[in-house]
């Protein structure tokens, strides 16, 4: 028995989020049908992060304890054998039999995508949040600058348990720009719940003119009435990677 790591990659549309639910479909409820078919006996596998329900990943990490007599490469093979076509294993590795992928993580990064026309591209909308008018460039950036230290974010998204911190430490934050598409790029120490939406639903409000670029230092101050609720669409978001201490 040894325990393994492994990188998922799933597309989100379909699937309700990526914690294990009692009758919907999730990342970690097919992951758990695919082994139990390798001969997995375990309770439950151990993911690195939540994802909400129809947010992406291409750079999950899980981890399961399990009898396997062959090559790690073998079982990545064997895995997306058995996974749905909008799952797949990109890398499996035998690690240490306490590495816990959430507690041991240093980091993870996320990319929000969004673009930029008055009328919906079907082949786009899957993946990225539409957005009219295109969010002036320069408040984007000025946003972003704002968000990066360790502020309070409670403005921004809950923690995982009421009553723990809403305190956390954003290490990267910025935007990418390519003809009418826009790319949030953030890495933290770890996240609220719905807080990369948020932030990224404030951002485009600032860069469109509707607020100061100054309201998210204030939001960040505890003054969070400043901008109405709400959250960017979960199809734009995609869990890129989850790092760990060398």
């Amino acid at each position: 028995m040894a325990r393994y790591k492994i990188i998922l990659a799933y597309d989100g549309t379909g699937l309700f989020g990526s914690q294990r639910q009692a009758t919907a479909r999730t990342a970690q409820s097919e992951l758990e049908k695919a082994l139990r078919r390798l001969g997995w006996q375990e309770k439950s596998v151990l993911l690195a992060g939540r994802t909400d329900s129809g947010v992406h990943a291409s750079g999950q990490v899980a981890a399961f304890d399990l009898q396997w007599k062959h090559e790690p490469v073998e079982l990545v093979r064997a895995l997306n054998s058995n996974l749905p076509p909008e799952m797949a294993v990109s890398a499996a590795q035998i690690v240490p039999d306490d590495f816990h992928p959430r507690f041991d993580a240093a980091s993870r990064r996320y990319c929000y995508r969004l673009y930029c026309q008055p009328v919906r591209d079907p082949l786009r909308e899957r993946y990225a949040w539409r957005q009219w008018p295109n969010p002036e460039a320069v408040a984007l950036m000025d946003a972003a600058r704002l968000i990066i230290g360790k502020h309070d974010f409670a403005a921004f998204g809950t923690p995982p348990r009421p009553g723990n911190s809403s305190v956390r430490t954003v290490i990267k934050a910025e935007w990418h720009n390519l003809d009418d598409e826009w790319t949030f790029e953030i890495q933290a120490d770890a996240f609220l719940y719905h807080m990369v939406r948020r932030l990224v639903f404030v951002q485009v409000a600032v860069g469109q003119g509707k607020f100061a670029a100054q309201v998210i230092a204030e939001m960040l101050a505890g003054r969070p009435g400043l901008i109405p609720a709400g959250l960017a669409p979960a199809n734009g978001l995609t869990l890129v990677e989850v790092t760990y201490p060398e």
